[in-house]
């Protein structure tokens, strides 16, 4: 690599004219090049005098003059041009907002993770050394302790115009994510100096919007609160023109900086003022820097990248501080009741990085199930944690690539919601036939015959499917005679409505045999699978009403003779196997009551120390432990993120022998 960073610019808009600008004035970068879709555009040679003009954004991704890309095209596409960067290896500096969502920002920087390379979001105003000089301002204590915090950002465009990107659902217009990110991020900035830390997260955030008649908000505003007691006012607007005064209320005084966001002055120059206001008195500092605004942020990331860093330093935007503030923005679009259209399944037809969804093939292998026509993954994916589509469909396009293809939903999950959610991905990328998907009814306090068919009637619906290819119910009612259980699944299996095994989740063995039993008497379809806990760790008491563990030595021998499939979950013992847990680490209430015991740290010693004969973690010996049962065993494992799926997918890169099952298991 030169000793110069050689920039190139994806999308030649007015925010690529103010970023050219300041890397001519940088000391560590130079523009090599700028790409468009369109190289006849009118304004390009008077915008960026002298700069080679490269046709297509995947040209300038191949161009090996080319270390790192500044993406300046609409926020629609931020996520998908980060990650071909990554893919392609380019260093990458993302204008607000990095992605739609944390969800999205996430995906992003697990691809650079993975690729080693620089990313950065520009929130310019963090790298001028105004905001270092604010910053040394609330540490000395001039203001004495911060209490509030007041910051806008706001403009007017006059009038609604629907298909402009400011406005348009399509395009995720509106404020919020536009300029709110900066009041956002000034106040989680401010709030963390005064703890003494890089940056601060809410502990509670209320927010509110104006919508226009595309759903996004033409002002908003929102309250955070913060774990030190601080409260920060937020608002932002593109049809109001606020005053963008930032005020820092201390006990002892307070702060204000009109324009803070370009330090006073425009996309060219800024000064930097801060007025000190005390007793009725007004002390005015300059910060007095001549130098292009958006030169500092152009000099922050070339130095990251020249020194092998993966992130700014702060004040500028390191990578957790971009997902929590993403967090905020996605909670206060929340509140206000804003889903962009471009995030629905109907326009959400590709992956993130836009491309039609690859093959079922991976790292994942493939097994028989007994019962199960298809083949299917030997581990299965639950995804409870996700509330729009947009964020699931990130980790369930990535889970069927790497060759995963059982899905884990349940009626009562999220309402309904991971139901829909499911329903909607395999519609859109049609995936239904190819999956092995997981249904469960009659959770307590309906755990009765006759919910099994109208839940499982909703459920299908949700699903957007009629059929499920395995059945459970959630729990067992000993009240009700085994028998009446059968005969509706019974039922629904003959309907077609389920097709491959069935059975139930958190049920004993001694039920099971008893249902077993009345089926051959009867004539009717046996259960042939559970869904109960199962683990290296055994659970000691219920984490959950009505749970049943399968790892007792009696259990083993019982899946291991009749050839149960089990579907384990929490198969890595919710956390037992980590750093979360240890002898002295007694702030978790769940581990501690559910899995602390001397036979579980015994097993929790050989896992470490299997691990570091294998070069692998006790959280992978954990799961590799329930994959090489001698039983048909298939853990459900719940990742919220991919940089969390591939490391459970770990797990495949190397196989436990039977001897060592068993020492781990018994010494």
């Amino acid at each position: 690599m030169t000793s110069k960073i050689r920039w190139g610019i994806i999308g030649p808009g007015s925010i690529a004219k103010a970023f050219f600008g300041g890397v001519n004035g940088s000391q560590h970068g130079v523009i090599a090049a700028i790409a468009t879709r369109d190289p006849s555009k009118p304004n390009l040679a008077t915008d960026f005098p002298g700069i080679r003009v490269v046709k297509g954004y995947d040209a300038l991704l191949a161009d090996p003059e080319i270390d790192a890309v500044y993406i300046a095209v609409p926020h629609t596409g931020h996520a998908e041009w980060a990650i071909k960067a990554a893919q392609a290896g380019k260093h990458v500096l993302v204008e607000k907002p990095f992605a739609l969502s944390a969800h999205e920002i996430s995906a992003v920087l697990h691809a650079h993770k993975k690729a080693g390379t620089f990313a950065g979001e520009a929130f310019m105003y963090r790298l001028h050394p105004q905001t270092a000089k604010l910053l040394e301002l609330i540490k000395s204590g001039v203001i004495g302790e911060v209490r509030m915090i007041q910051s806008s950002f706001g403009f007017s465009m006059g009038k609604f115009q629907p298909g402009h990107r400011l406005f348009a659902s399509e395009l995720a217009g509106g404020g919020i994510l536009d300029v709110g990110g900066y009041p956002v991020s000034m106040s989680r900035l401010i709030a963390g100096a005064a703890l003494g830390k890089p940056f601060a997260d809410p502990i509670k955030v209320a927010g509110t919007a104006k919508l226009n008649a595309e759903g996004t908000d033409d002002w908003a505003a929102a309250v955070l609160t913060f774990e030190n007691g601080i409260v920060a006012q937020v608002s932002c607007a593109v049809m109001a023109n606020l005053d963008n005064v930032l005020r820092i209320h201390g006990s002892d005084g307070r702060i204000e900086v009109p324009d803070f966001w370009f330090a006073g002055g425009d996309r060219t120059l800024g000064l930097g003022k801060i007025d000190i206001i005390k007793n009725g008195k007004t002390e005015t500092i300059s910060v007095g820097e001549q130098r292009h605004v958006y030169s500092f942020e152009a000099d922050a990331a070339a130095e990251a990248i020249l020194a092998g860093r993966q992130e700014l330093s702060a004040p500028g935007m390191s990578w957790d501080d971009s997902l929590g503030n993403a967090r905020v923005l996605d909670k206060w679009r929340k509140d206000a009741g804003i889903e962009y259209s471009v995030e629905t399944a109907a326009k959400r037809v590709t992956t993130l990085d836009n491309r039609k969804l690859g093959a079922n093939t991976g790292v994942i292998p493939k097994r028989s199930i007994p019962g199960l026509a298809k083949q299917a993954s030997a581990v299965a994916l639950g995804f409870e944690d996700f509330t729009t589509f947009a964020s699931g469909a990130i980790l369930l396009d990535a889970f069927w690539e790497k060759g995963g293809n059982i899905f884990d939903t349940a009626f009562v999950y999220g309402g309904g919601y991971t139901e829909k959610l499911f329903g909607q991905w395999h519609k859109n990328r049609g995936t239904r036939e190819g999956a092995v998907l997981i249904g469960k009814g009659a959770h307590s306090p309906l755990c009765y015959p006759d919910v099994i068919g109208k839940q499982l009637t909703q459920s299908l619906d949700r699903l957007q499917t009629d059929y499920v290819d395995v059945y459970f119910m959630h729990r067992d009612n000993t009240d009700v005679p085994v028998g009446e259980f059968v005969d509706a699944m019974d039922a629904e299996v003959k309907k077609g409505r389920i097709r491959g095994p069935f059975g139930g989740s958190n049920w004993t063995k001694e039920r099971f045999d008893e249902a077993v039993a009345y089926a051959e008497r009867t004539g009717k379809t046996k259960p042939q699978a559970l869904s109960n806990n199962f683990a290296l760790s055994e659970m000691l008491v219920p984490i959950w009403d009505g749970c049943v563990t399968a790892s007792t030595d009696d259990w083993k021998a019982w899946l291991k003779a009749r050839q149960v499939t089990n579907f384990s979950w929490s198969s890595q013992g919710r956390g037992f196997f980590t750093d979360r847990a240890g002898r002295d680490k007694l702030d978790n209430e769940e581990l501690v009551r559910c899995w602390y015991n001397d036979k579980n740290f015994a097993r929790r010693d050989r896992a470490i120390e299997l691990a570091k004969q294998l070069g692998q973690n006790p959280i992978h010996i954990a799961l590799a432990f329930v994959l090489e049962q001698d039983f048909p065993s298939i853990p459900l494992i719940g990742p919220r993120t991919l940089g969390e799926l591939d490391d459970s997918l770990k797990t495949f890169d190397f196989k436990l022998t039977p001897e060592q099952v068993a020492w781990l298991d018994r010494g």
